[in-house]
């Protein structure tokens, strides 16, 4: 964070200083709402979280170095004190569930206008950055953590970036995130979720970007939104708080998507198509995957072309590696040099297509981290590329999926189609995980899909299918794991990774069957709940 004093920030946010002795004091080290991470020179912020409230950690933040609080109340140590807000109900901001006096509220919005201040001021100081800070926004209903991650790393080619860690990607982790750029930063890569209409236009009056990039319009969350419609209504609102092409407005829309090409009518900025349709700018062609699912292409534009082998999993990251590139283009960057940083880019958030092969040649796609109706056609789609090729030709092909939760009303129906594209794909064993209606309708569709036998089973949580990996899984088979966050499926590929293969190629199994998922819920649950849409 650029260094800003404590009065600067009240008068920002319309708070008052209280129990500060000195108001020319500045926040000089990085804003934190876990106050265990707190440091020298620091600002907490004092949310409420699912079992304790941050303002009850205040003192605990300043004993740690944070030289103030924003808060929404005096907390008997130096704190920024803003007003509540009316709580008229449940908030729709799911961090804010909790938040039953618009405390929290109070100090989210104070936290986004600060983030605001950072930004306006670092756009127009161009002493440190080369002409000011370039901003990026992604959005989409897949793929956007896995394309900020490869935006990220191609940007670094021309100066310092900051960008999320996973996917800080709302109202709190989009803003903490802003508050890392400091005078050096030469690009900002943020992530900009909703969770319904207007949440991605609120994003972008935090953080105003100059090049926004839509990937695609999915299923995702689709009981909050209603319709497919609904979300691309929402996706849009990134390009249309765009600047006009005349002053750099840049959006960077997929074309294979009809519903994402159809906002090029929303916005005043300049067009990049990327895709791999004839007419894009940036396009691919001639694409391959290997025997680890990772696709090769040809990146084609005005620019020149060049033949470009992901290190990242899955087909489905093509159509991530143009929009990335596409953005390094407008930024200068040389098509040789977009093709070696992509080669060399591995992924960078964890529990997102991560492919761990076990000595006896057990090889486990770690896909946990979240899961829609898109993700998992695509994570299947992986799995089974790999079980085809020349390496794995004969081995069996194991799916263990969860519930992807949101999906609403058509909840039934989305997870009844994911059990019958593992059929119709030919995954060997599906394992599903869930006592609720959802599970059963996915292991009933692969039932009614012609899986017969113990080809498709329903356990009750974690625990039973580690069991049956454990007894079953033989050297050299493949194993999918993906299921929703919340349903922390992980434990799973953790626990089969952790397995010792026996003598004989049998997994002797191992003590810890789950994970310990310490989020940090000393303040908001430490981790920020970005894994929206």
């Amino acid at each position: 964070m650029i260094p800003m004093t404590l009065s600067r920030i009240a008068e920002i946010v319309g708070g008052t200083l209280h129990d500060v002795d000195d108001s020319s004091t500045q926040v000089t080290g990085t804003v934190e709402f876990d106050s265990r991470k707190v440091g020298p020179g620091g600002l907490f912020l004092a949310l409420p979280g699912a079992r304790v409230d941050g303002h009850d950690h205040a003192e605990a933040a300043v004993a740690a170095g944070a030289v103030a609080v924003l808060a929404a109340r005096p907390v008997g140590v130096p704190a920024i004190v803003v007003p509540s807000v009316p709580n008229d109900g449940p908030s729709a901001v799911m961090l804010l569930e909790h938040d039953t006096d618009g405390s929290g509220a109070a100090v989210l919005h104070a936290l986004g206008l600060v983030a605001r201040a950072v930004v306006d001021e670092l756009a127009t100081d161009g002493t440190a950055t080369d002409g000011g800070l370039t901003l990026v926004g992604v959005t989409g209903s897949a793929g956007k953590t896995s394309t900020k991650d490869l935006i990220a790393a191609l940007l670094r080619e021309r100066g310092e970036v900051v960008a999320p860690p996973g996917s800080f990607n709302n109202e709190l982790g989009l803003p903490w995130t802003v508050l890392r750029a400091d005078a050096k930063t030469r690009f900002l890569v943020l992530e900009m979720s909703a969770r319904g209409v207007g949440h991605v236009g609120e994003l972008t009056e935090i953080a105003p970007p100059k090049i926004g990039v839509v990937l695609n319009v999915g299923t995702a969350h689709l009981g909050e939104f209603g319709s497919r419609e609904a979300i691309a209504v929402a996706k849009g609102e990134l390009v249309e708080a765009l600047p006009s092409a005349a002053d750099g407005g840049v959006a960077v829309l997929n074309a294979d998507d009809r519903m994402v090409a159809a906002m090029a009518s929303r916005t005043k900025a300049r067009i990049v198509f990327v895709g791999q349709s004839e007419d894009c700018d940036v396009r691919a062609t001639d694409v391959v995957v290997d025997d680890q699912a990772r696709a090769s292409f040809t990146l084609n534009c005005s620019q020149g072309s060049a033949r470009i082998r992901l290190a990242v999993h899955g087909e489905h990251h093509v159509s991530n590696a143009l929009a990335a590139a596409a953005v390094a283009l407008e930024n200068g960057l040389a098509v040789e040099d977009i093709a070696r940083v992509l080669e060399g880019t591995k992924a960078a958030s964890a529990r997102r297509m991560e492919v761990t092969e076990r000595a006896d040649g057990v090889t486990v796609v770690n896909d946990s981290y979240n899961a829609n109706p898109d993700s998992m056609r695509a994570a299947l789609k992986a799995l089974v590329s790999m079980a085809r090729s020349d390496r794995h030709f004969g081995r069996r092909s194991w799916a263990v999926l969860g519930e992807m939760g949101e999906l609403g009303p058509e909840s039934v129906v989305e997870h009844d189609a994911i059990g019958r594209l593992a059929v119709r794909l030919d995954v060997s064993k599906l394992i599903v995980v869930g006592t609720g209606r959802t599970s059963r309708a996915m292991h009933q569709g692969a039932v009614m899909e012609g899986s017969w036998g113990d080809e498709s089973v329903v356990v009750p949580d974690a625990a039973a299918a580690i069991a049956i990996l454990e007894a079953e899984l033989e050297p050299g088979d493949l194993v999918l794991v993906k299921a929703s966050k919340s349903v922390e499926l992980w434990t799973v590929a953790e626990a089969i990774l952790a397995a010792t293969p026996g003598a004989d190629g049998e997994n002797t199994g191992s003590e810890n069957t789950g994970s310990e998922n310490n989020t940090g819920d000393e303040n908001t649950d430490g981790e920020n709940s970005g894994d929206s849409q």
